[in-house]
C-alpha cells in the first residue's frame, strides 16, 4: 500500500570535513538552530566512539552512523528528528560497503540517504576508485528508485557527489577541465544518474540557468571572499519528490572566519 509524506519536510546535507574539528567550530550551535527534519553528513572521518556523546546522540535525534573501515577517513551519517523505519548501510558493494560512503534510512513515504562519492585525483589510483565505485553505484540508483517505487517511496539522495555538472556548477570551469570533479566523463556520468536512473537535481530545479549556487570552496587563497566555488553537493530526488521541491539554500558562512567546514550545507524543503 502507497504512503504519503504527511508534513512539509526539509533536508539537509553538509560535508562536515571531520566531524571533531567541524564540532569545535560551530558545528553543534548550527545543528542546534537548525530547523532541518533530516541532516545528512558526509567525511566524519570518526567512528561514534571518538565523538563527544552530545554530538554522537545529539538531544530530538535519531543517527546512524556509517564510519570508514579505513581509519580517519570518508565516513557518513544521517541525523533524522523521527524514528527511522528502517536503515541501511551501503549499497550491496563487495569493495565499498565498509568504506563509509552511503547510508540511508526510510521515513514513512521517503528514503533519504547520504552519499560521499570518492574526490580522486586524475592520473591516480583515488581515481580508478572514484570509477569503480561510479559503475557500480550507477545500477544501484535505478534498482533503488524502482523498489521505492513499489513501495509507495520517494527517494533523495544527498550528498557530496564530487562532481560539478556543468559550466554554471563550477566559477573557473575552462581551467578545470582536465580536473577530476569536471572531467568530461564524470559529468556524462551524472548526466546518466539524471536520464538513465530518472533523478531530478532539486537545487538546479529550483533555481534553473544561474552559476552556482556554490557550495564547496577551496580555503587556499580567497576562493570563499570570491564565491570562487563548485557546486558538488546534491539532493537528488525522485521526480515525484523534486515536484514538491519548495525552497533550495545553500547555507553559505556570513564570512570565512565563520565557516566550520569548507562546504556549505545545502537545504531543501519539500511541501507536503
Amino acid at each position: 500500500m502507497a504512503t504519503t509524506v504527511t508534513a512539509v519536510t526539509t533536508v539537509t546535507t553538509v560535508n562536515v570535513n571531520g566531524l571533531r574539528a567541524a564540532a569545535r567550530k560551530g558545528y553543534q550551535e548550527w545543528l542546534a538552530a537548525t530547523s532541518a527534519d533530516v541532516v545528512c553528513l558526509q567525511e566524519v572521518r570518526a567512528e561514534p566512539e571518538q565523538l563527544p556523546a552530545e554530538v554522537r546522540e545529539p538531544e530530538g535525534w535519531h543517527t546512524v552512523w556509517a564510519p570508514a573501515a579505513a581509519k580517519g577517513r570518508a565516513g557518513v551519517a544521517v541525523l533524522s528528528r523521527e524514528e527511522p523505519l528502517a536503515t541501511r548501510i551501503g549499497f550491496g558493494s563487495a569493495e565499498f560497503d565498509t568504506s563509509g560512503r552511503y547510508a540511508e534510512i526510510e521515513l514513512p513515504g521517503l528514503v533519504v540517504a547520504s552519499l560521499y562519492l570518492p574526490s580522486g585525483e586524475v592520473g591516480t589510483e583515488r581515481q580508478d576508485e572514484k570509477e569503480r565505485f561510479m559503475a557500480e553505484f550507477l545500477p544501484f540508483l535505478i534498482e533503488r528508485r524502482a523498489k521505492a517505487a513499489a513501495e509507495g517511496r520517494e527517494v533523495v539522495v544527498c550528498g557530496d557527489w564530487n562532481i560539478a555538472h556543468t559550466e554554471n556548477d563550477i566559477k573557473n570551469w575552462k581551467s578545470n577541465q582536465k580536473n577530476s570533479g569536471f572531467l568530461p566523463e564524470e559529468r556524462a556520468w551524472l548526466t546518466r544518474v539524471l536520464e538513465e536512473a530518472g533523478y531530478v537535481d532539486t537545487v538546479r530545479h529550483l533555481h534553473p540557468d544561474q552559476p552556482g549556487p556554490y557550495s564547496w570552496w577551496s580555503y587556499r587563497g580567497r576562493a570563499f571572499d570570491n564565491d570562487a566555488g563548485w557546486r558538488i553537493d546534491y539532493q537528488l530526488s525522485t521526480p515525484g519528490l523534486a515536484a514538491r521541491a519548495a525552497t533550495a539554500t545553500v547555507e553559505r558562512a556570513p564570512s570565512h572566519p565563520e565557516r566550520w567546514s569548507d562546504h556549505a550545507p545545502v537545504t531543501v524543503t519539500y511541501a507536503a
